[in-house]
């Protein structure tokens, strides 16, 4: 029954991380051509979140949610830079 559960809860996690890089790749990203430095970190971040997520697949989730919050901060760092963006089109 846990192994049940365990492997559950690892493809529940893997499916949304790969909905938040989507979400990342797909939503919100920088215009390239207006701010061609601010495009190329948000795809560094998107590449930087798909390779935590391998990490954590590899590792079985089981890095004491410091691989998580290290994507939460790539997310955040990410929208920081959106806003930049927006900040300088205002400017």
């Amino acid at each position: 029954m846990t192994r049940r559960v365990s492997r559950y809860m690892v493809t529940v996690l893997a499916a949304l991380a790969l909905l938040s890089v989507g979400y990342l790749a797909f939503g919100q990203q920088v215009n390239k051509s207006l701010h061609p430095n601010l495009a190329a970190a948000q795809n560094l971040i998107e590449r930087a979140i798909a390779r935590v997520s391998d990490a954590q697949h590899a590792n079985e989730f089981d890095m004491g949610g410091h691989a998580a919050k290290a994507k939460d901060l790539l997310s955040q760092a990410y929208e920081e830079i959106k806003l930049a963006a927006l900040a300088a089109n205002k400017g």
